[in-house]
């Protein structure tokens, strides 16, 4: 990466442009260019930002985004390539593992203190107590229509 790093600052300097010019033309942050002439992609959360930032500065630059983005895939390859397959693997069980937790988490049945758990009250006798009501009113209703209809 600091080839591709250098061949962007020397191609800059050479063209008498400051950074700041480069910044404010290409819409790239001066921190961003910084980074990438000095070849610190460790910066960089996204990628495909930074492959765009290097496409868009290459143009800029007159240099070829093509042979740009193979050298920094190159680069990209080489670099994931040392990793130990064994530190993948360990990160891949890690994954699933805290996805098999998180999955867990969510289906446990919490253990509640039953001194702290509040009791549902039965629902049957509230109907009970509108049913005798309901019963009366008719009652009273039938004697009263008998006692008019009897006078």
């Amino acid at each position: 990466m600091n080839e591709i790093g250098n061949d962007f600052k020397e191609s800059r300097e050479s063209a008498g442009v400051s950074i700041e010019e480069a910044s404010s033309d290409t819409n790239i942050p001066v921190i961003a260019l910084e980074q990438i002439e000095d070849g610190k992609i460790g910066s960089f959360k996204d990628i495909f930002e930074l492959k765009d930032y290097l496409t868009s500065y290459s143009k800029y630059l007159g240099l070829d985004p093509e042979e740009t983005i193979k050298k920094f895939n190159e680069y990209m390859f080489e670099y994931t390539s040392k990793i130990p397959v064994d530190k993948l693997e360990k990160a891949i069980e890690e994954k699933e593992r805290q996805e098999a937790e998180d999955l867990e988490m969510t289906n446990e049945i919490r253990v509640v203190s039953p001194y702290l758990k509040s009791r549902e009250k039965p629902v049957w006798p509230k109907y009970l107590i509108i049913s005798i009501v309901i019963i009366i009113l008719i009652a009273v209703s039938i004697i009263w229509a008998v006692k008019q209809v009897g006078v």
